[in-house]
């Protein structure tokens, strides 16, 4: 083993007002590298019996060429399937017989994680099982395999994107905001066409290229023995040879210079949906604080400007959802507004841009600002307990690892949000979110086909 410690550090937060009384959440961590690459994250807690182990690999629909989409999420299924000394569909088994909960895998744009929680005395367990499918998933990959998960997965694009209200709306809203060959262009899940393409050799490249230890973070937090995890960990994954580099990302996502507008008609809607959307300051960048602190005073709660003006004082809307989707190639800056019954989308849209364009027009009360820093340093701290707590811990040491190298950013990132004021917010507001560099899509429902016992008078 490489023994060179990178960092060791604490998560404590300086606690606003807001929140006394509640105690300072502290993390102690270790990180260090294995001589193949791999890095580790160590979080010790012997609070319950309990530990919890996640990869992140750095690999996610950014990394996947045009034609060959949804690579990144295939594999979140495929890794499940069995390995070299783990036989087909007994990855649960094993786990759920050892008591383990909270096994899972999950793909985004930017990244993709595994893992699960497991009683501390079966910590090699899910040491060997990860370690087992990251050197050796490629041994047991057949055709057959690859065609059942293939299929697997194109079920579920059809339940979650082509056979849901607004599923392609949502996939076709990413694709104005994204253009090809952007990465981002379209659904994590990818496309029918390009999971049907895709060769097994294609895919086999992608593992070698990416599921590799010098492409990944280990993160072990809970009830461990802290004098033998570094050999446990050496043992399981040390053997686990090296990859070449994976190519570097230069992407960049295209300014939109001019309004891009699309209207959709979709026949499993039953309301009217405006979307407005635009490619904002990249994760962690500046600017990416203040639209993040702007979404939550435009549309997270009922005091919120959107959900007050549309929801409850002019009641055309039943859902309104502001975010700031931050990622490492470009963001977004979401509004959705869904309307009442008998609302258009012209309707929807002629009553929220007034109200966004407010924030641009002036800054936000002192009050809003707070009420939005406390409410994002709420969810915060929440995820810190999120996955049974220590799942929720190990998951923000690979977050803030992965987006900014620094496993203990919790403190800066508090820190980052705490110096936004209002006059900051409304600069940056009103210098990336304008009208002549969003997107709007407009969503209608289908014309409901009439009863004919209604339009012929039949019998009652």
């Amino acid at each position: 083993m490489k023994k060179v410690l990178l960092a060791l550090g604490a998560l404590a937060l300086v606690i606003p007002a807001a929140y006394a009384g509640i105690a300072t959440p502290e993390l102690k961590f270790e990180k260090y590298e294995l001589a193949n690459g791999l890095e580790v994250l160590l979080s010790e807690d012997h609070s319950v019996p309990l530990t919890s182990v996640e990869i992140w690999y750095h690999v996610g629909a950014k990394n996947e060429v045009p034609g060959r989409s949804g690579f990144a999420h295939l594999f979140e299924h495929i890794m499940f399937q069995g390995s070299r000394n783990v036989a087909e569909d007994t990855y649960f088994k094993y786990l759920e017989g050892a008591g383990a909960t909270l096994i899972n895998g999950t793909t985004d744009f930017d990244r993709t994680n595994y893992f699960e929680t497991v009683p501390s005395n079966q910590l090699d367990l899910a040491l060997w099982l990860e370690s087992d499918r990251m050197g050796f998933l490629l041994d047991t990959l057949t055709q057959e395999r690859l065609d059942n998960q293939r299929a697997v997965v194109r079920k579920e694009r059809q339940q979650s994107t082509e056979n849901v209200p607004y599923g392609v709306a949502e996939e076709q809203f990413f694709k104005q905001l994204y253009p090809a060959p952007h990465p981002y262009n379209g659904v994590v899940i990818g496309s029918h066409a390009d999971l049907e393409a895709a060769t097994l050799d294609d895919v086999k490249g992608f593992f070698r290229t990416y599921y590799v230890p010098n492409n990944a973070t280990l993160a072990i937090v809970g009830d461990f023995n802290p004098a033998d995890i570094k050999a446990k960990v050496e043992k399981y994954f040390g053997s686990i040879a090296k990859s070449a580099e994976p190519p570097p990302e230069s992407i960049a996502a295209a300014p939109i210079t001019a309004e891009k507008r699309l209207s959709l008609t979709d026949g499993k809607a039953d309301l009217a949906k405006v979307y407005f959307g635009w490619v904002t300051p990249s994760s962690f960048q500046p600017g990416d604080a203040e639209l993040t602190l702007a979404a939550n005073i435009l549309g997270d709660g009922k005091a919120s400007r959107l959900e007050k003006a549309l929801t409850i004082d002019k009641a055309i809307a039943s859902e309104v959802s502001v975010s700031q989707y931050s990622l490492q190639h470009g963001s977004v800056f979401q509004v959705t507004v869904m309307g009442n019954p008998g609302q258009t989308p012209e309707q929807l849209e002629a009553a929220a841009w007034p109200v966004i364009q407010g924030l641009a027009a002036a800054p936000p009360t002192q009050e809003e600002l707070t009420r939005a820093l406390t409410a994002w340093q709420a969810t915060t701290l929440r995820q810190l307990q999120a996955l049974g707590g220590f799942g929720g811990k190990a998951d923000m040491l690979n977050y803030y690892n992965h987006h900014t190298g620094d496993a203990g950013y919790l403190p800066k990132d508090f820190a980052r949000m705490q110096a936004v004021t209002p006059e900051s917010l409304q600069k940056v507001f009103a210098a990336q979110i304008t009208a002549t560099n969003r997107v709007v899509l407009h969503v209608t429902p289908a014309p409901k086909a009439a009863n004919p016992a209604e339009t012929t008078g039949g019998a009652k």
